[in-house]
């Protein structure tokens, strides 16, 4: 018999990956501390939303600190857990117990029936169990998903968990949990251990509050040197130094979060661009988005005396925002104001902002930084709106959210032909393409060095087109060239640790190995909660023979991004030349994990064509033979 058009209308079926999310002793904490816990939370929802987005989920429903998924494919929505699970290890690597993050995880592949704006199913209920069975920081998934992902999925350490009952879910299939590497030293071998005990038959209770005594013991001494040097403070430079906290968006919506981050990075960049001020990245700065700490506790992590921090509302023809300088030092506010302007005078405001931090800091500015901050970047706030989201997603560095940029860009020149910063971001699309291998399209490079070259015709005082042309001509084995271009952009921005970062490249590309140390080491001072700035200094040091600094900037790399390849890459070279087979081989093997594709002659064909002195190159890509690479 046909259903009735009425419950055809409100009912609808689907097969899908199920993933649902919980966050470990949440309403614990939330009796414990209720302002803190929000806090926690506002992070957990950031990375969990981004994370579907860039494994193409989306969110079902959201239950509290619970979140439930689905994906098109069971292989996004395992890859989704993992990248899940290994940003808040990162994030907690750096925080104490009580504002850690650890999250159950747990999927399956099944019927979903969205019926009068609910969700119900099978489905939803086995993979809710699933997410309740699972251990802190781990992930469980049903039968279902392990044959799957089995053959397609680097899984690390699996678990079978045997055939556990499900509350009131009547079959039992077996269940796998899967931890987050292999077990590696006593605290990842405990932790296999503990699993399993859980699951036997058996209760052994009291081995298990043993080892998790244990486990908890061990694990702070191991987290205890993961902290980036920030935790201890660092000390003042010699100039007047700032920090540009992310600006709150004070409106209802969300979405328009990339417009008070935008405002944040404008500012921001403005104040990187005056040669007597020292200011901490946008990366650092962002790290602290959504957290309420004191600013002298801030202050003191970033060895900075000044702390700028602030808010923007929105309308349809307003804006609204409130600014404050700190001496986080004296623990007093230098200046502070409320702007309330038509959205058309955005850049005269910005201007005025800048302006009065410089005033407060009693700081000059030298005739050539005068004449930069002259005139607006564009005169048309549709493109400037399209330029602000292009940034937002490019941050990811996603081969998706790189294409999403690409055309938010393009959009922005549509709009303003004159607009250089927007060719910009147009040409870093093209290096990140063609750099990434995201395509194997011929002609990126040529796009992205036309644009660039378009972008400083029509603006050379920005650093970013400079920056992209150094890297095409590093490429292009045109040293002069590329060095003459990477030192333009650290002239314009002084306090540019992405600039730093690519001159460590390019000095390691032509020999200079000491000065790549330097430059390395001024990248991670400008910036230092980005991890990718300690993989240049371990590339420095490895280049320069300098083995055990190389080693341990390049583990620390892989504490916060466990998959990051260049980091795997290095140690695989230097336990290769230091006789060390078995790890490099392991290290060869996690090359492999995290990029199947790769060859060494395909390596040396990309990054090993940009070393200037190709018994370099020869010496690397023996190193990596012996890894057990091909």
């Amino acid at each position: 018999m046909a259903e009735s058009p009425a419950k055809t209308a409100a009912e609808t079926r689907k097969l899908a990956a199920i993933m649902f999310t919980d966050i470990v002793g949440f309403s614990r904490q939330m009796g414990t501390d209720e302002a803190r816990t929000l806090r926690v939370l506002a992070v957990h929802n950031q990375v969990i939303q981004q994370a579907v987005a860039e494994h193409h989920g989306q969110v079902i429903k959201t239950m509290g600190d619970g979140f439930l998924l689905d994906f098109p494919s069971v292989v996004n929505a395992v890859q989704c857990a993992k990248h899940v699970q290994a940003q808040f290890r990162a994030y907690n690597a750096e925080k104490e117990s009580a504002e850690q993050i650890h999250v159950r995880i747990g999927i399956h592949l099944g019927d979903i029936i969205q019926q009068n704006g609910d969700v119900l199913g099978d489905g939803v209920n086995v993979a809710s169990r699933l997410q309740a069975l699972a251990e802190p920081d781990t992930i469980c998934i049903s039968q279902a998903v392990y044959k799957e992902i089995e053959k397609k999925l680097p899984l690390d350490t699996v678990i079978a968990l045997g055939k556990p009952k499900l509350k009131n879910i009547v079959q039992r299939e077996p269940v796998y949990a899967l931890l987050p590497e292999p077990p590696k030293g006593l605290r990842r071998t405990l932790q296999v251990q503990r699993v399993k005990l859980k699951h036997k038959k058996r209760t052994w209770q009291g081995v298990a509050v043993v080892l998790s005594l244990v486990v908890v013991s061990t694990a702070a001494i191991l987290l205890k040197d993961r902290y980036f040097p920030a935790s201890a403070g660092l000390p003042l430079p010699d100039k007047p130094s700032i920090v540009v906290l992310p600006f709150a968006n004070m409106g209802n919506d969300p979405s328009q979060d990339y417009f008070s981050e935008g405002i944040t990075e404008d500012i921001t960049t403005d104040l990187s661009k005056i040669s007597s001020l020292f200011v901490i990245s946008r990366n650092s700065a962002f790290t602290y988005k959504g957290k309420a700490m004191k600013v002298q506790d801030i202050s003191r992590e970033l060895g900075v005396r000044y702390v700028v921090e602030g808010s923007v509302r929105r309308s349809e023809s307003q804006v609204r925002i409130t600014a404050q300088l700190i001496d986080a030092l004296q623990g007093q506010h230098l200046w502070s104001e409320r702007y309330d302007r038509p959205l058309q005078d955005i850049f005269a405001l910005q201007d005025e902002i800048r302006q009065q931090i410089v005033f407060a800091l009693k700081v000059n500015l030298a005739p050539e930084e005068q004449e930069r901050f002259k005139r607006a970047p564009t005169n048309n706030l549709e493109a400037y709106d399209y330029y602000l989201r292009g940034w937002q997603l490019l941050w990811r560095t996603t081969r998706e959210t790189n294409l999403q940029a690409r055309q938010l860009f393009e959009k922005a020149i549509e709009l303003d032909p004159q607009y250089a910063a927007a060719y910009a971001g147009l040409s870093f699309t093209y290096w990140m393409e063609w750099f990434s291998q995201w395509s194997a399209d011929p002609q990126n490079l040529k796009r992205a060095t036309e644009i660039a070259q378009q972008a400083v015709v029509l603006d050379d005082t920005l650093p970013g087109p400079h920056l992209v042309l150094g890297f095409v001509k590093l490429w292009q084995r045109q040293y002069e060239q590329a060095t003459a271009e990477m030192e333009r952009a650290i002239a314009l921005d002084p306090n540019n640790a992405g600039g730093y970062d690519s001159l460590t490249f390019l000095l390691i590309a032509v020999g200079r190995y000491e000065e790549a140390i330097e430059a390395a080491k001024k990248a991670i001072r400008l910036d230092p909660h980005q991890w990718q700035h300690f993989n240049a200094l371990g590339q420095a040091y490895l280049n320069a023979g300098r083995y055990e600094e190389a080693m341990a900037a390049l583990k620390r790399v892989l504490t916060y991004n466990p998959d990051y390849w260049a980091a795997h890459w290095g140690l695989a070279i230097i336990y290769s030349e230091s006789g060390r087979e078995g790890e490099a081989k392991a290290e060869g093997a996690e090359m492999l994990r995290i990029m199947p594709q790769f060859t060494v002659e395909g390596w040396k064909r990309v990054a090993g064509s940009a070393i200037k002195d190709p018994v370099v190159t020869e010496r690397f890509a023996t190193a990596l033979r012996k890894a057990g690479l091909k």
